[in-house]
């Protein structure tokens, strides 16, 4: 489904329990729904899933101009007010985590999760598509997840974007927002892989002392895409973390 919000064409998909819980879902950075239906299908029996397509990626309108991550709050947030979804169970991806975070430190949510979700700037550089799947060939058993991600990550990393694209994503690299976090109020999930070359897992236990009601959940062995490198048990720890419908 298309949204015009702030001039732009914003895709979005929404499906499952009606009556549960509305859990939205953000992916990372040149990525798109496809990339969180994983997490998305197997919660649909009992909650209420909507997934993203955040712009320049997907199938949403490439912007015009140069968005600031701010902008891109300000998008999810009128989308969600346009679909009539208050305090939402909000869970980020990287890119579409250190957006959930600054969301949650404006607006209310019910709860926040975030899967290896860059707060600050790090020295090195954004995970591209032939490292990421460099790291998935290490995991044992990943071979199926490795045909995915090849559909579906790196379609807007940096090489291959436009200049406006570029620009976004030097400024979320570069953009500090530890203020923001420790603003944030909800009960706050983080799942990280201890072998995260993109944004590493000391920043998981940095942010879970810039936020009051936070946990940390390791995947031993797990790279920037622990939540899909070990599913079922990520599918199992939010359905303890959200609750009841």
């Amino acid at each position: 489904m298309i949204k015009r919000i702030h001039d732009l064409d914003v895709n979005y998909e929404q499906y499952g329990n009606k009556k549960g819980k509305n859990v939205v879902l953000l992916h990372g950075w040149g990525q798109n729904i496809e990339m969180m239906k994983p997490l998305g299908n197997p919660l649909s029996k009992d909650y209420y899933i909507t997934i993203i397509d955040l712009p320049g990626h997907g199938l949403s309108q490439m912007p015009s101009t140069v968005l600031t991550l701010y902008d891109y709050v300000a998008i999810v947030k009128e989308l969600l007010d346009y679909l009539k979804i208050t305090k939402p169970i909000l869970a980020g991806h990287s890119f579409g985590g250190k957006i959930s975070l600054i969301y949650a430190s404006k607006y209310e949510v019910e709860k926040l999760i975030l899967f290896g979700s860059p707060y600050k700037k790090e020295i090195q550089k954004l995970s591209l598509k032939v490292k990421i799947l460099k790291q998935l060939k290490k995991v044992p058993g990943l071979n199926k997840l490795e045909n995915f991600a090849k559909k579906h990550i790196g379609s807007t990393d940096y090489r291959n974007a436009n200049p406006i694209m570029r620009q976004i994503l030097v400024e979320h690299v570069n953009l500090d927002i530890t203020e923001e976090v420790k603003r944030i109020t909800a009960p706050t999930l983080i799942i990280w892989g201890t072998n995260d070359e993109a944004v590493p897992i000391e920043r998981a236990y940095e942010l879970e002392k810039l936020i009051d009601n936070s946990g940390v959940v390791e995947y031993a062995g797990c790279t920037h895409y622990a939540y899909l490198e070990n599913l079922n048990q990520t599918v199992r720890v939010l359905r303890n973390f959200i609750g009841e419908c």
